[in-house]
């Protein structure tokens, strides 16, 4: 009887297989479960990019503000009879070491 219980014991075992550890188990599922969460993620990200690039052409093939607006933000472009204004900061010169500071006079001390 005990030689009946072991064989059928390893019968389950060999049928169990398949089902955790093969080609369609349950860890090959799982497994693929996260690449598909993962790749979903990265699909998402590639719409919503896609969706402003979509935006952008719209708004360029239709109205005349957009390419104005890169005209002069992107190339420099002003219109004609505009005059062009540029404000450049220019840098304090920095502080000569020593330059603030008195220094004893010479002449004044003690003898």
């Amino acid at each position: 009887m005990r030689a009946v219980t072991i064989i059928l014991f390893l019968l389950i075992l060999l049928l169990q297989y398949p089902l955790w550890l093969g080609k369609g188990g349950w860890m090959k599922v799982y497994d693929l479960g996260k690449q598909l969460d993962v790749q979903k993620a990265e699909n998402q990200k590639i719409q919503e990019r896609n969706a402003l690039m979509d935006a952008e052409v719209r708004d360029l093939k239709q109205g005349t503000e957009a390419i104005e607006g890169y005209a002069r933000n992107k190339m420099g472009m002003i219109k004609q009879g505009e005059v062009f204004f540029q404000i450049i900061d220019t840098p304090q010169p920095a502080p000569i070491p020593g330059a603030g500071t008195s220094k004893p006079d010479a002449t004044s001390g003690k003898d």
